[in-house]
């Protein structure tokens, strides 16, 4: 397990794209089968990615990035407006700090900014990652990928704007 001072988060780089990619893949894959059937999984994160949709995608976030011994274990992305995108942990980082690492200096970042609440389009999978950092579930919502449904839950945690 890495210690916090292990992690370090830095600014996503256009070369990261296929490490985040990968790691977006393993950790749909590994990390979400008790809650997702293999079609879903499929749907959700295809073998073949699509790397301008990716990049077109992360050119529209915030991203942060956490790396452990130089190497991928975690990615955040959000907007300007309080929407939390994506958050993934590698398999190998799960469980161990890396996404609360990335989601508290994303929260930061929206609270310093003067951001009045913070939401999300969470999967099963990471539900209860949210819910322990103060989100609640608005609404229950399914995805339509090709012939495949997806559930997730919109989820908002309303923030306290700093004390001047």
């Amino acid at each position: 397990m890495p210690s916090a001072s292990a992690i370090r988060l830095r600014d996503y780089r256009p070369s990261d794209l296929d490490a985040v990619v990968a790691l977006f893949k393993a950790a749909v894959h590994r990390l979400s089968a008790a809650q997702y059937d293999a079609a879903q999984r499929q749907a959700w994160a295809p073998e073949e990615a699509d790397r301008q949709a990716w990049q077109a995608r992360l050119a529209d976030l915030q991203v942060r990035v956490a790396e452990h011994r130089g190497r991928l274990a975690g990615f955040i992305g959000f907007t300007a407006n309080g929407h939390i995108d994506l958050l993934f942990s590698s398999p190998q980082h799960a469980r161990q700090g890396v996404a609360t690492a990335l989601y508290l200096e994303a929260e930061g970042r929206l609270k310093a900014a003067g951001i009045s609440s913070i939401f999300t389009e969470a999967s099963l999978t990471v539900r209860p990652f949210f819910e322990r950092q103060g989100f609640s579930v608005e609404q229950a919502q399914t995805v339509v990928r090709g012939a495949v449904t997806l559930p997730r839950l919109a989820m908002r945690k309303p923030l306290r704007r700093p004390e001047h």
